[in-house]
């Protein structure tokens, strides 16, 4: 498959849609229903921390698991030798910018087995096809550690 130019048109291989129901403190559904989360606001946004998922524990969730999954793909299409069971831990916060906020973001990446240098180019290679990482090009901390 060759990198789409500006001018090349992109094909789009899979979309869904989510919607949500009374902001923070409703609900989320995907539109096939397989996705049904109960959100809450959690106390340090002014909320009673109730029982419920948040937007950003939704997208740390998916962030880690696409990315595992990106780097496992390099990891089969360079013939990596056999190494120790991947993690990635997506950390995700709010920061305040006045009355907005921006996301902080890092990936905290354990590679067992694998030497630093091989670790390193595998996690940079990740970082090059995760859709994620890409849509958030220069915003995300990638922290490696020892298993």
């Amino acid at each position: 498959m060759t990198k789409p130019t500006q001018d090349a048109p992109t094909e789009l291989i899979y979309q869904t849609s989510a919607a949500a129901h009374g902001g923070r403190a409703g609900h989320v559904d995907s539109a096939d229903g397989q996705l049904n989360v109960r959100l809450a606001v959690p106390q340090a946004l002014g909320g009673d921390g109730g029982v419920g998922s948040t937007p950003e524990q939704l997208f740390a969730a998916a962030l880690a698991a696409c990315f595992e999954s990106a780097m496992g793909a390099v990891a089969r299409a360079e013939q990596y030798p056999e190494f120790g069971v991947m993690q990635v831990v997506a950390q995700v916060g709010l920061v305040a910018q006045g009355d907005a906020h921006d996301l902080s973001v890092a990936l905290d990446i354990t590679l067992p087995g694998l030497e630093p240098e091989r670790a390193q180019h595998l996690i940079e290679r990740g970082a090059d096809i995760c859709a994620y990482s890409r849509a958030m090009r220069g915003q995300i901390e990638y922290r490696l550690h020892d298993a």
